[in-house]
């Protein structure tokens, strides 16, 4: 005897009890190799990762009326450059950004899956989930790699957005093991982030505007790229600019190419001006 299609033995049936808002933890129960932190830890040796492209490096800073996040475009692969176009800062979804520093292929898997679990909670429960649940949620995958980055498969986002509840912009950074921190004012992450994070400092005033604020993050790129490496600085000759987003209370939105082109080549013009050696 055939059972009815919505019976308690039904496809439909057994996707509704294992059914749950967090897309990552339905994951988990149904098929666990799917998860980034999941592939292949038990075929790398203890201690003996790969060598993979990297990405670096990552700033972010509040402004007035929102929150901006900026990357430079280069990928390292020790002391090869293995990529100058990749991009390193993704809307997670219409409020909110995602930047990624560390292994670019892991890294790249975790922003794809939250992604994917904040359109998942949005569609099962029919609202936004909050500014500090989307951090918490991120903050769960991030641990849950835990296992990969203890073999040198590390993976350190930047998370931004915009709170509607307390109508400002807000940053959070994280460790390996998943611990959540919200950030003041500013913050950057990744290789440059040391020399990113001393420009900010100088740069960053209370209440930028939009405008100014592109061009305190391009400037601090530039000066993370002057003495890092893995950081590229505005690549005038290939027309490669940096990837920043902003957030405010209209959403997220891309800085048009023609926008930071004639940002960057001003900063530019100004160093060359100056003329200074250091």
């Amino acid at each position: 005897m055939n059972m009815p299609a919505g019976g308690p033995g039904s496809v439909f049936a057994q996707i509704s009890h294992s059914a749950t808002a967090s897309f990552s933890e339905y994951l988990a129960r149904t098929a666990p190799d799917l998860l980034p932190g999941a592939r292949g830890v038990q075929q790398l040796p203890p201690g003996a990762a790969p060598m993979l492209p990297h990405a670096t490096t990552i700033v972010s800073m509040t402004f007035a009326g929102g929150v901006l996040m900026a990357g430079d475009r280069r990928a390292t692969m020790g002391n090869i450059i293995a990529s100058r176009h990749i991009e390193k800062v993704f809307p997670a979804d219409s409020y909110s950004v995602l930047g990624i520093a560390g292994t670019a292929g892991i890294a790249l898997d975790i922003t794809r899956l939250f992604q994917v679990e904040l359109e998942h909670y949005e569609k099962i429960e029919g609202t936004l989930l909050s500014l500090e649940g989307k951090a918490n949620r991120l903050g769960a995958m991030i641990r849950s790699n835990l296992p990969m980055a203890m073999q040198g498969l590390a993976v350190i986002p930047l998370f931004a957005g915009f709170d509607a509840e307390r109508r400002v912009g807000r940053l959070f950074s994280y460790d390996v093991t998943g611990g959540r921190y919200e950030e003041q004012e500013h913050h950057s992450v990744g290789s440059g982030s040391v020399f990113a994070r001393g420009s900010l400092k100088k740069l960053w005033q209370p209440n930028l505007d939009e405008d100014a604020a592109v061009r305190v993050a391009i400037e601090a790129l530039y000066d993370a790229a002057d003495d890092d490496s893995a950081t590229g600085g505005p690549d005038a000759v290939r027309q490669l600019w940096p990837v920043i987003f902003t957030v405010n209370a209209a959403g997220a939105r891309r800085i048009p190419e023609r926008e930071l082109a004639a940002t960057s080549e001003a900063v530019i013009a100004g160093r060359t001006v100056a003329g200074r050696e250091a």
